[in-house]
């Protein structure tokens, strides 16, 4: 009978290690209930960060094939212009 009195009162009073214990278990337990709603968020984070990526990607390549078509007609322009125009007595 002394030995549930000792043990009921044991229960009673957590010592820090204990307490600590029960808290990282408690964490434990709610992540593992949680874990699926967690992964679905992290899945839709990586998309909407994949998605910006891919546009900033594909932006900066259609700026840069319009920059040469445009530094093309420019050279093409700047040719026409050193050569003076086509006249009759010029060429």
């Amino acid at each position: 009978m002394a030995e549930k009195g000792q043990t009921g009162s044991s229960k009673s009073t957590l010592t820090a290690a204990e307490k600590q214990l029960y808290r990282s278990r408690q964490e434990l337990n709610h992540m593992k209930q949680h874990a699926a709603r967690i992964r679905s968020r992290n899945l839709m984070t990586g998309l909407a960060i994949g998605a910006f990526v891919v546009g900033m990607f594909s932006y900066t390549v259609l700026s840069v094939k319009q920059e040469r078509v445009i530094d093309e007609l420019d050279d093409e322009a700047r040719i026409h212009i050193t050569r003076g125009p086509r006249t009759g007595a010029n060429s």
